[in-house]
């Protein structure tokens, strides 16, 4: 029997970005949701910028469930400056774009990020 490394980029989006079932078993262990997760559509994980010289990001995995709530999914292996800083923005930039100029605010749903470390983080990591 072979086992797969999901440190690595490829197999953590192969194993997470591939199977709702264990994505969804993850998110429901680990996070504290009030409703669990029963379905999810995964979603591009290229967020693209709004400003025409903005920070492009793309996350490991990115869905939504049946309840509207968003949800990324990073592997982080290996200290990163500005880790917390991207993390932040990649959320702030999905939790933003969920309404239009009609819509109502009370309309805006949760986002979650799940930040898989293999360390601490440091003071460092925040700059």
């Amino acid at each position: 029997m072979q086992l797969i490394d999901t440190k690595s980029d490829k197999s953590f989006k192969m194993v997470f970005g591939e199977r709702p079932h264990i994505l969804m078993s993850l998110l429901n262990n680990f996070l504290p949701l009030e409703y669990p997760i029963i379905e999810l559509t995964y979603l591009n994980p290229e967020i693209i910028p709004d400003l025409e010289d903005g920070k492009n990001s793309i996350v490991d995995v990115r869905c939504k469930d049946s309840h509207g709530r968003h949800f990324i999914v990073e592997m982080q292996i290996g200290k990163q400056t500005g880790f917390i800083k991207r993390v932040l923005l990649n959320t702030s930039k999905v939790y933003a774009r969920q309404l239009t100029q009609k819509d109502k605010y009370n309309l805006v749903q949760p986002v979650y990020s799940l930040n898989l470390l293999d360390h601490k983080i440091e003071d460092d990591e925040s700059n």
